[in-house]
């Protein structure tokens, strides 16, 4: 029991930090929020769970010692960089290419008769895996939580707490955004909503191909 008082402090600070990143509207949750609402809350949520089984991967990583090799090798960094901001640069002509048309290519083509659950989930599994920051992020979540010498309990509850938390909130933002409501809107705005995807996106990709750290 004195254990578990000595290290729920940290625990908490983890999930705390986890948290305040996964409630932040990212690449990763406006996916979600997207395919929600141009396809299906199938398609939402099968792709919220990839992006949390991707969350999960980078937490595993992390504790296994993900974070020394990346303060080793920073070349890790730099290609996780092109390929996350290559990505997102491709994510941004799909949302313009489906706001210059009349109809909603996206949905069509993205639809469940082209694209199997698992590949919605494979594709938010690929979104969050290709951001470095997911991975800078879990660096200071462990650090947080894990103190010198923790037993690995204390990286177990906290690897999957946050896995748990992060199948909740994304299958809520997915099935939020796939309500009647939230349809109806996106039908109306389609284009200015894909409009600003893009530009998110596209800003988003940049930002990550020219930053240095």
């Amino acid at each position: 029991m004195e254990q578990i008082y000595t290290y729920l402090p940290g625990i908490l600070l983890a999930y705390s930090a986890f948290l305040l990143g996964v409630l932040s509207p990212g690449p990763n949750v406006l996916v979600v929020i997207d395919t929600s609402m141009s396809v299906s809350r199938k398609a939402g949520i099968s792709l919220a769970l990839g992006v949390a089984t991707g969350s999960f991967t980078w937490a595993m990583l992390t504790d296994l010692g993900l974070s020394a090799v990346l303060a080793i090798y920073a070349a890790a960094i730099a290609v996780g960089k092109i390929v996350g901001g290559l990505y997102l640069f491709w994510l941004a002509y799909k949302a313009f290419k489906s706001a210059a048309s009349a109809h909603d290519v996206k949905a069509r083509t993205l639809d469940g008769e082209t694209r199997f659950p698992f590949g919605y989930a494979l594709r938010g599994y690929i979104i969050q895996m290709t951001n470095p920051k997911a991975a800078l992020t879990w660096i200071a979540i462990i650090a947080l939580g894990l103190q010198p010498g923790a037993p690995l309990w204390v990286a177990v509850v906290i690897v999957t707490g946050t896995f748990l938390l992060s199948i909740v909130i994304h299958v809520l933002y997915a099935v939020a955004f796939s309500t009647p409501i939230m349809v109806s809107l996106y039908g109306k705005a389609r284009r200015y909503i894909q409009a600003t995807l893009g530009a998110f996106f596209a800003f988003a990709g940049f930002k990550l191909l020219t930053s240095r750290s």
